[in-house]
């Protein structure tokens, strides 16, 4: 028998090289829509898991809760578990107002505006998405005709502060695309910890309103936000498999 994992309680032997990674446990209902021969391995806090099969790859899918603290340990567990490529399918408010209500931001790098990838590493080294899975998850979406727009996001450990218009109009006129509080921490720690990592982000938030406004209306299922949560579930499958074929040559 492996290592059970203190905090995901997954065992180390799980076998496994694949990771979506939503935030919201409820998340996992969706993923799991998508594979065959579906089972629940555990249900522990923040962090409740499934495993599965997409297209004959063995697919895990976790939640890891809200921010990049429950997130960092979610990878941390998964990389003693022996998981090699990890996608956060999370949501975002977009930071520029062309990007739409679903559809995905596809995030290469991140602005490091959060707390836990500090404790990790200096500012100087960078958050970034693998190249290759970032080719296949945006190679994945063109082919699905998923409207999708690539660059950087912000993570932030808190969208409730005074200073957030001001913050959020810095950061647009940046050319940042979006915002959420946990793919700094997932390109951070996976990167030091060798795993291939990407963020796909369902847009909820449409710029310039209400953030809390828009992850409550994400939350009740209204159909903007729910395609948008498929198409990303589709795309990162999608890349999973594509990796899965072509292994060892990225």
């Amino acid at each position: 028998m492996g290592e059970l994992q203190a905090h995901i309680r997954i065992s180390s032997d799980v076998n496994v090289k694949y990771a979506l990674l939503p935030g919201d446990p409820k998340r996992i209902d969706a993923v799991a829509e998508h594979l065959t021969d579906v089972v629940s391995l555990a249900d522990n806090r923040e962090f409740r898991s499934i495993r599965g099969n997409y297209k004959g790859v063995p697919i895990l899918a976790i939640s890891t809760g809200i921010g990049g603290p429950s997130t960092a340990i979610a990878i941390e567990e998964l990389s003693n578990c022996g998981i090699k490529y990890a996608i956060r399918i999370g949501s975002c408010g977009a930071l520029q107002p062309n990007i739409g209500i679903g559809e995905l931001v596809i995030a290469s790098a991140a602005v490091r505006d959060d707390g836990v990838s500090r404790t990790y590493i200096g500012e100087s080294f960078p958050a970034v998405a693998d190249p290759g899975l970032l080719f296949l998850c945006k190679k994945a979406a063109e082919q699905c005709g998923f409207p999708h727009h690539t660059g950087i996001v912000r993570s932030h450990d808190s969208f409730y502060t005074d200073r957030e218009d001001e913050i959020c109009t810095y950061w647009s006129e940046r050319g940042v695309l979006g915002a959420d509080m946990e793919t700094a921490a997932l390109f951070v720690i996976g990167g030091l910890r060798g795993m291939k990592t990407v963020s796909i982000l369902n847009n909820v938030v449409t710029f310039g309103d209400d953030a809390a406004e828009g992850v409550a209306s994400y939350v009740s299922g209204e159909n903007l936000a729910a395609e948008g949560e498929r198409r990303e579930i589709i795309t990162a499958l999608e890349a999973f498999q594509q990796a899965e074929a072509r292994d060892g040559l990225f």
